[in-house]
């Protein structure tokens, strides 16, 4: 299946079996408000979800239609902390910050399934995760991890895994090992956008898709937010769009969230031999690359896969034969299988691979760059975007006070620098 534009995404598998989704109008007239949010993904929809509900009239655009963007189309994988691990941050932050970092993102994943139960939305959750080795000399590191999460961070749902379990679980000798993770689980991604924007619109915000805004500004002591057929105006505004425009929308986020292009192929249904012994308890996985591989079993039993990514401005001709060789290295009786959907979008990472939550200018604010762990985490900062508003600061402020540096080379060489470097660790990886 040829690759087509996030922004205009054809049909990923999510969207083949999510059904006909609700439409939006765009933006026709001014609009006056308190808080206008800039992006229909989890963090301007869960943003705007819980600002209605507290009565903060609130008006949120997207470019495209809620969900072609990454919130839509990306690996549905929760996993468990922030992008790095706990003992990483200790080092840097200290225990105190550390643990308030994981439990943030453990507030995130109840958060997630609270919110999906209030609302009646069927995020299809299915427990479960395993992170694998690909190289034997991390073992000892994942072992570590293992204990130090249990016994510093209070939280048992984590085993080390021998190369034998590691088999086993996977259904593959490919690996050296990993851990188990039973307090996490993985999604429908499009599901969840898509009730998070009825959530909002019910509470009472105004939502417009296919409306792109032109720009953003300072104008009074309000901020005015321009686009085709109408302005915005507000008290305070929040950039959402991660790595969707924020290059020619306002140049500090776009300094420190960078786009790189993640793709994912569905396999046809596997077999009934093949389903029984491949991830046979039915966890999502990913695995220690640098340029991490993540798949799962999903839907009707099929092989949901990631790990293409690309860093210029080409898009890959053959997503689903470079998908299907990968799949092959780890399942070599899958070599011939059918793909059925091949897609791809944008994901916006930071050079630390932390989030980055700033104000960007006075009564805007900025959060993006998860960096391919925000499926929980970017729809639970829309919600303590939301605190902030009203007043409770301070657990977006633990975000916020991040170390998230500009990538190097200003806006002239800033990609280019990326794409070397990542090209690097990518080539590393297949060393």
């Amino acid at each position: 299946m040829a690759y087509q534009s996030p922004i205009s995404p054809g049909h990923s598998w999510y969207e083949a079996t999510t059904g006909e989704r609700p439409e939006y109008p765009a933006l026709d007239g001014d609009r006056t408000c308190d808080v206008a949010i800039i992006g229909g993904g989890f963090t301007g929809l869960s943003a705007a979800a819980h600002l209605a509900k507290a009565g903060v009239e609130t008006v949120l655009i997207d470019q495209a239609r809620f969900g072609d963007g990454a919130s839509g189309r990306n690996g549905g994988q929760m996993g468990t902390g922030q992008r790095s691990w706990p003992e990483d941050h200790e080092k840097e932050l200290g225990f105190e910050r550390a643990k308030a970092l994981f439990d943030i993102a453990e507030d995130a994943k109840r958060h997630m399934l609270e919110f999906a139960e209030e609302h009646g939305i069927d995020i299809g959750y299915r427990p479960g995760q395993l992170s694998v080795i690909h190289r034997k000399r991390y073992a000892d590191d994942y072992r570590r991890h293992a204990e130090i999460m249990a016994e510093r961070y209070g939280y048992p749902h984590i085993s080390y895994m021998d190369r034998e379990e590691t088999a086993e679980r996977t259904g593959s000798s490919f690996f050296h090992g990993g851990i188990r993770d039973t307090g996490t689980g993985h999604i429908h991604p499009l599901r969840l956008v898509i009730g998070t924007a009825r959530a909002a619109a019910a509470a009472g915000a105004r939502l417009f898709e296919n409306t792109k805004a032109t720009g953003i500004a300072r104008d009074g002591g309000r901020v005015r937010i321009a686009t085709a057929r109408g302005t915005i105006t507000a008290g305070r505004a929040l950039v959402a769009v991660n790595a969707y425009g924020s290059d020619t929308l306002e140049p500090v986020s776009a300094a420190h969230v960078m786009p790189i292009r993640s793709f994912i192929g569905a396999t046809e249904p596997l077999p009934p031999e093949l389903n029984a012994r491949i991830i046979p308890g039915g966890e999502s996985i990913d695995d220690s690359r640098f340029v991490v591989r993540y798949f799962r079993k999903y839907g009707d039993d099929r092989l949901l896969f990631g790990g293409r990514e690309a860093y210029t401005a080409d898009n890959p001709r053959d997503i689903a034969g470079h998908i299907r060789r990968q799949i092959a290295e780890i399942y070599p009786e899958l070599a011939d299988v059918g793909i059925t959907h091949a897609w791809g979008g944008s994901v916006g990472i930071t050079m630390p691979r932390e989030p980055f939550v700033a104000e960007v200018m006075p009564g805007v604010t900025a959060i993006g760059g998860f960096s391919g762990h925000g499926v929980m985490l970017s729809n639970f900062t829309g919600r303590l975007y939301a605190e902030a508003v009203s007043g409770n600061r301070d657990r977006l402020e633990a975000l916020r006070e991040l170390k998230v540096p500009a990538f190097p080379g200003g806006r002239r060489f800033r990609k280019p620098l990326l794409t070397l470097a990542l090209t690097w660790f990518a080539m590393l990886d297949r060393l």
